[in-house]
């Protein structure tokens, strides 16, 4: 129905945003670097001390409004992220073998070297090579170690990779 047969206002707020549902299966924990945990920390204050003010500050626009309301949700999402994770530290002393947080650099069947970084599923960021412990990939290079071969399904078929080396970013 047309908004012209309806008393309903519209300056007024859109309803909000439907929260995404949590990427980890019922019962996973909520693993993550320490290196992200950080970053969620840096991102919440940011979100909290300067882009939620300088949106109060525009007062009745229902523009403004609109996005104060996703900025708010986005800020619950970070707050219930960082609750709920686990921080899991590098291994002691710099594991050959790969585990949650590590670098692995592996030589595809073409000669191309890729990096795969195992992260939580909060810091997932493919452009960077950063895949959530849980995705097809991060499986298979758990527990890999550098000279080993592993064999894996791309969707363009299985190719064996070769581990040239595991790496952990210092904490």
């Amino acid at each position: 129905m047309s908004r012209a047969f309806v008393r309903e206002s519209d300056d007024r707020p859109e309803l909000p945003l439907a929260r995404q549902p949590s990427p980890l299966p019922i019962g996973a924990k909520n693993y993550i670097t320490p290196g992200g945990a950080a970053r969620l920390r840096q991102q919440l204050e940011r979100l909290v001390e300067k882009e939620r003010p300088s949106l109060l500050t525009l007062g009745d626009d229902p523009e403004a409004k609109r996005k104060l309301l996703a900025l708010d949700q986005q800020i619950q999402q970070i707050e219930q992220s960082l609750q709920s994770a686990e921080v899991v530290p590098p291994p002691a002393e710099g594991s050959a073998i790969a585990r949650f947080g590590a670098t692995v650099t592996v030589r595809r069947s073409d000669g191309e070297e890729v990096c795969y970084r195992i992260v939580g599923v909060d810091e997932i960021d493919l452009d960077q090579g950063s895949v959530s412990w849980l995705s097809p990939i991060a499986k298979a290079l758990l527990n890999a170690r550098a000279g080993e071969r592993i064999r894996f399904k791309f969707p363009g078929g299985e190719e064996e990779l070769a581990i040239v080396k595991v790496e952990y970013e210092d904490v």
